[in-house]
């Protein structure tokens, strides 16, 4: 028989989800990145490895890598 609560647990999306930021401070010494959110908020993420000005992604506090360059609409549901 399946176990249901496991079955449950899977339909359920990640706890963290991918985000995409502007990056606004890179400290290479510290090795983290600070972004710009699109909600109007500035988050600190481990990790460098992109430009100034650039757009990357971050997900758990990690920076995930450089993100294209494309316009971003949010969408309130």
């Amino acid at each position: 028989m399946p176990n249901l609560f496991k079955q449950f647990v899977a339909l359920l999306p990640e706890r963290d989800q991918r985000n995409i930021g502007e990056v606004i401070a890179v400290n290479a010494t510290a090795n983290t990145t600070t972004l710009s959110t699109f909600g109007g908020g500035s988050i600190v993420v481990v990790g460098t490895g992109v430009a100034i000005g650039d757009k990357a992604f971050f997900k758990g506090g990690l920076l995930e890598g450089t993100a294209p360059n494309l316009p971003v609409y949010e969408i309130d549901v």
